[in-house]
């Protein structure tokens, strides 16, 4: 059974030459949830809960009095499985460090506190192992990506390969595609700010 609210925010990442990048939050993604709302979308029932507990999938009763649940979802989806994950992120980040950790942590645009938030960065030498990773590491890539796919036609895809093909598309276009409930979001905000909106530089 998960606390009524732990707190652990932090996220995770890997990177190994080939590349391969494995960005990783150890809960579902608050940013997901926002968009979400903005666009009038609802979200994944694993990725929350409203105010009480209950599984919710509606992003503004999650972000308001409810909360997100651990990467995997609820437990007897797995979630447990990400609570430990972000247990362990919290020892490297937090504990270790003597940083802030789990509800220590100010909450999310508060500024009444010091945020004191604690980074962990371990670097591994592959050389200071068996010789030729690069080979196998691109080897092991090819791999995955050459196996057949459950649909029969999407290719499948590694860490990095979606954010590389986003990449792409932002080059292509010459700038970032937003759902213009972004835009107006944006402009809205802006406006409150005081300050210019962005420019809107082509319909997509």
């Amino acid at each position: 059974m998960f606390a009524r609210s732990a707190s652990l925010t932090s996220k995770f990442a890997v990177r190994a030459p080939s590349p391969m990048t494995l960005p990783r939050s150890v809960k579902s993604a608050q940013e997901a949830v926002e968009l979400a709302e903005r666009k009038g979308e609802p979200v994944p029932d694993s990725w929350g809960v409203r105010e009480g507990g209950e599984v919710s999938n509606d992003p503004a009763k999650i972000l308001r009095g409810g909360g997100l649940l651990p990467l995997g979802g609820t437990e007897v989806a797995g979630g447990y499985k990400g609570f430990g994950l972000a247990l362990l992120v919290e020892v490297f980040c937090g504990i270790l460090g003597g940083a802030h950790w789990g509800p220590n942590v100010r909450k999310w645009m508060s500024t009444t506190t010091e945020a004191d938030l604690g980074q962990c960065f371990i670097a591994v030498d592959p050389e200071a192992f068996a010789p030729g990773f690069g080979e196998r590491m691109q080897d092991f890539m090819d791999t995955m990506r050459n196996l057949p796919p459950a649909d029969g036609e999407k290719q499948v895809e590694v860490a990095g390969d979606p954010e590389k093909v986003h990449i792409d598309l932002v080059e292509k276009l010459g700038g970032i595609p937003y759902h213009p409930n972004q835009i107006i979001f944006g402009k809205e905000f802006a406006e409150r700010m005081g300050v210019e909106p962005m420019k809107v530089s082509m319909k997509v």
